[in-house]
């Protein structure tokens, strides 16, 4: 019997390639039947390990995987009724896109007529019914991904598995995939799991974004929640564009604490992710969440800022300004009726709200 919230399971997984060094670390993850999860992280935060793992090209180290009730460690990969995309579409080049659809399900011994109503199907879902015929070196790349995807989706599989299937697109190509992923996803009901390092990505197409880094996930979340709520500062700062200043703890009370920076200001923000008072903290807010010249009152944090720097972007004003000691915070300005007109070098406050600002645990300047 089908555990639909927990369709697949990672149970205290861990994977070494050395006997050492552990690229995912106690790794326990519950994606629902129907859910489309996202990896997200950096190079080597193990999230492609684990999406390895799952599809059986990898064995893990230690724990247990389990799909739809059952442990599948030793269950090797054919056998484990998975659709994969891959980043280079890994199509056969000898093979019409209808033979490369039809692969699949010769190997399963799926009757003939049953077959060409099968692909039928699958290349009209992916707005290809017209290509059947060609070879996948007569599509442009859009539409060999098109049929990559079309051909984990023609066996009905249990779970899609996709890593980084739109690296290889231009801009433009890669966001229409996006949509034309998550239309399928949701006429299907089918359960993906996506590997992917562009948050972007993450952000338009998953139920949920689990966040890897040095092999742990930081945060498992809805988008909204990851962006509006990160728990961490690597969350704050891998996701969406974010604004940090550096302080110290000077007193917390009702949720929220007064924080020293370093240019001796006192910032007011919620405690979100703080050891005590005189500790280090990373304060994270977010560009669009701060106001120009607000007006008396209407911020809890006011402080004086000079305009580094202006650009225009159609829909917004994004604006470089030195505040709190710090050159390089950016602020979104709406580009409505009635905007504030900045030049570079001009003298202007910023304020915002201390709901607004989040104090999260210490880390070192990037650079």
């Amino acid at each position: 019997m089908t555990n639909k919230e927990s369709y697949v399971q990672f149970v205290d997984v861990q994977k070494s390639y050395d006997g050492e060094t552990l690229v995912v670390k106690n790794l326990n993850l519950t994606v629902a039947q129907g859910e489309f999860v996202t990896l997200l992280g950096p190079s080597g935060s193990g999230k492609t390990t684990c999406l390895m793992m799952l599809a059986g090209f990898e064995t893990a180290t230690h724990g247990e995987i389990i799909l739809d009730g059952n442990p599948i460690n030793n269950v090797s990969p054919h056998k484990r009724d998975i659709g994969m995309v891959f980043q280079n579409y890994a199509l056969f080049p000898h093979m019409t896109v209808s033979e490369n659809l039809s692969f699949p399900l010769r190997v399963r011994k799926i009757s003939a007529s049953e077959i060409e109503d099968r692909v039928n199907k699958a290349l009209n879902m992916v707005q290809l019914g017209e290509f059947g015929a060609r070879l996948p070196g007569q599509l442009s790349g859009g539409q060999q991904q098109r049929v990559a995807v079309a051909r984990a989706l023609v066996f009905e599989p249990k779970l899609v598995l996709m890593d980084e299937p739109l690296g290889a697109l231009d801009k433009q190509l890669r966001e229409q995939m996006q949509y034309e992923i998550k239309h399928i996803h949701e006429s299907l009901d089918v359960t993906v799991i996506y590997v992917t390092h562009d948050q972007g990505e993450a952000l338009t197409m998953s139920n949920r974004i689990a966040v890897f880094n040095d092999g742990i996930i930081q945060q498992l979340a809805r988008p909204d929640d990851l962006y509006e709520e990160p728990e961490n500062a690597f969350v704050a700062q891998f996701i969406g564009e974010n604004n940090v200043l550096f302080g110290t703890v000077k007193q917390i009370s009702n949720g929220l604490c007064d924080v020293e920076v370093s240019d001796g200001n006192t910032v007011k923000a919620k405690v979100v992710n703080i050891e005590s008072e005189n500790s280090r903290t990373t304060l994270s807010l977010r560009p669009e969440r701060v106001v120009v010249q607000p007006e008396p009152g209407t911020c809890a944090n006011v402080v004086p800022a000079k305009v580094q720097e202006v650009i225009y972007l159609g829909d917004h004003v994004r604006t470089r300004v030195s505040l709190c000691g710090q050159s390089d915070f950016i602020v979104k300005i709406p580009n409505s009726h009635g905007h504030v007109n900045l030049e570079y070098g001009q003298e202007i406050s910023i304020g915002w709200q201390s709901e607004d600002c989040r104090a999260l645990d210490a880390i070192q300047t990037s650079g």
